[in-house]
C-alpha cells in the first residue's frame, strides 16, 4: 500500500515561497535592461564612428563628452554649439543632423530587449502594457541626464601654425567651439522618442502583444508596417555591404568606416528616396569634417547656389546611378508581397494598394525629415566676411517632402497592386479569409 504524504513542514497555513525574484523586482529588472541597452548600443556605435572621423584627437580630453553629445542628438536630445573668437575676430557655429547609424543601433536594441520577456504572449492588458513602457521610461530618462549633463564641452581650433596661435592668444582672438546638451529638451524630447519607438514596436512586429480592444487593427496595420521595416532595413544592409566592399577595395578605411557608424542609414535612405524619383537640395561650399561620400561631394559643391540632389543629377556624375531605380522596384514589390501574405486572405487588391501608398508615403516623409541637414562654422572680421583659410564651411540638405510623399503614395499603390497579385496563389496553411474573419458564424456542428 502507498503511503501518502502528510503537509509540508511549513504546515498547511503558511504560503509557499515564490521561486525566483519577486513579480515587481523582474518588471523592474527588464524595464532597465531595455533601457540599457538602446544607450550602451548607441554609445558603442558613436564612439566608433566619431573614433574612425578622428575625434579621439580633439583636445582637452573632449572625446567622452563628444560621443556623449551625439548619443543625446541620436535619442531625440537637443545640443546647442556656438562658436568664439574674442572681440575682433568672431566665429559662429551651427550643425543640425541626426546620426542615423546611431540612432538605429538604439531603436532595434530597446525594441529587442523590451519585446523579449512579451515573446511567447498573444495579449496582454492596457494596464500591464502602460506599466511597462512606464518603467522603461524612466531608466531611459535617468540614462539621458547623466548623458546630457556629460556633453558639454569647449576646445580651441588651431588656427594653422603655432605662430597664428600665438597672435591669437596675444590679440584674443583665438577661435573656440563650445557644446552643450540642453537638459530640459533632452529629457522631453528622448522621452517623445522614446514612446514613438515603443509605439512603432507595437504596430509593427508580430511578436508585441496587443490589448483584445486592439486586435483588430492588426491585420490592417501590422502587415504594410512590417513591409515598411523590411525596406528601411533592407536598404541599410544592402549599404553596409556595398560600403564593406568599398573599405576592402578602395582605401580610405577610417573615413568609410565612419560614415558606416554615422551616417549610414542617412545615406541608404535616400538612395531609396533618389531611386524612386525622389529630391533632396543643398550645397557644400567647403568640408567641415563631417564624413560624406565622394560622389554627394561632387553633386553638391557650389558656391552660387543649391543644387538638385536626384537620380539625373548623380547620375551625371556615376552612370550607376540609374540603378537606384530598378533597385527600388525591386525591394518595393518584394516588400509588398511579403505584405500581402502576411496579411488576411481575401483583402481585395485595391485595399492592399491603398494601404501601403499611406504606409510608403507616410515612410518617405520620416525620411526626408530625419535626412535633413544644416552644419556650419565660418570665421568672420568685425562681423564682416568670411575669413576661410580652411576654418568655415557649411553644408545644407534639405529634402523636397512634397514631392518624396506624392511619390511614395504612387509607388505604393504600384506595388500594393501588383504584390496582392502575386500574393493571391501564395497562402499559409490554414489561414482564415477576410470575408469569413470579419462574418460572425455559427459553432462547428451546430
Amino acid at each position: 500500500m502507498s503511503q501518502m504524504r502528510g503537509p509540508s513542514p511549513a504546515g498547511p497555513d503558511k504560503p509557499s515561497r515564490p521561486v525566483g525574484a519577486p513579480s515587481w523586482v523582474r518588471a523592474w529588472a527588464e524595464a532597465l535592461a531595455a533601457a540599457a541597452a538602446g544607450i550602451v548600443a548607441m554609445f558603442v556605435v558613436a564612439a566608433l564612428g566619431l573614433w574612425a572621423a578622428g575625434a579621439n584627437d580633439l583636445p582637452g580630453g573632449a572625446f567622452p563628452r563628444v560621443v556623449a553629445a551625439v548619443v543625446v542628438i541620436a535619442a531625440g536630445g537637443s545640443v546647442d554649439l556656438w562658436g568664439d573668437a574674442g572681440v575682433i575676430v568672431q566665429a559662429d557655429a551651427a550643425l543640425e543632423v541626426v546620426p542615423l547609424s546611431v540612432t538605429l543601433a538604439g531603436v532595434l536594441a530597446t525594441a529587442a530587449v523590451f519585446l523579449l520577456p512579451l515573446r511567447h504572449r498573444a495579449v496582454a492588458g492596457i494596464g500591464e502594457l502602460l506599466g511597462r513602457v512606464a518603467r522603461t521610461a524612466l531608466f531611459w530618462l535617468i540614462f539621458l541626464l547623466f548623458l546630457a549633463l556629460a556633453a558639454r564641452h569647449s576646445f580651441r581650433i588651431s588656427l594653422g601654425d603655432e605662430t597664428a596661435d600665438d597672435l591669437g592668444a596675444e590679440f584674443g582672438a583665438t577661435p573656440t567651439v563650445s557644446f552643450r546638451a540642453d537638459v530640459p529638451a533632452t529629457l522631453g524630447l528622448g522621452l517623445l522618442w522614446l514612446v514613438a519607438v515603443l509605439a512603432l514596436t507595437f504596430l509593427i512586429s508580430r511578436r508585441a502583444p496587443l490589448s483584445s480592444g486592439l486586435l483588430h487593427f492588426q491585420n490592417s496595420v501590422r502587415p504594410p508596417g512590417f513591409a515598411m521595416l523590411l525596406v528601411l532595413l533592407g536598404y541599410v544592409v544592402i549599404g553596409l555591404i556595398t560600403g564593406v566592399v568599398v573599405l576592402l577595395t578602395k582605401g580610405h578605411e577610417a573615413e568609410t568606416f565612419a560614415v558606416l557608424c554615422l551616417g549610414l542609414p542617412n545615406l541608404a535612405w535616400m538612395a531609396l528616396g533618389v531611386g524612386m524619383g525622389g529630391a533632396w537640395s543643398g550645397h557644400i561650399d567647403k568640408g567641415i569634417g563631417l564624413p560624406m561620400p565622394h560622389i554627394l561631394d561632387q553633386a553638391l559643391r557650389s558656391r552660387g547656389g543649391d543644387r538638385t540632389l536626384d537620380v539625373g543629377s548623380l547620375a551625371a556624375y556615376d552612370g550607376r546611378a540609374w540603378l537606384l531605380v530598378a533597385l527600388a522596384a525591386v525591394v518595393l514589390l518584394a516588400a509588398a508581397f511579403v505584405a500581402a501574405v502576411r496579411g488576411p486572405a481575401g483583402v481585395p487588391a485595391w485595399r492592399h494598394a491603398l494601404e501601403m501608398a499611406v504606409a510608403l508615403a507616410l515612410t518617405l516623409l520620416v525620411v526626408g525629415l530625419l535626412t535633413e541637414v544644416f552644419a556650419h562654422y565660418g570665421l568672420s572680421l568685425m562681423g564682416i566676411g568670411d575669413l576661410g583659410g580652411g576654418l568655415g564651411g557649411e553644408i545644407v540638405l534639405q529634402p523636397e517632402l512634397l514631392r518624396l510623399a506624392g511619390l511614395g503614395a504612387a509607388w505604393g499603390l504600384v506595388t500594393g497592386w501588383l504584390g496582392s497579385l502575386l500574393a493571391r496563389r501564395v497562402r499559409h496553411r490554414g489561414q482564415v479569409p477576410f470575408t469569413e474573419a470579419r462574418r460572425p458564424g455559427p459553432p462547428p456542428g451546430a
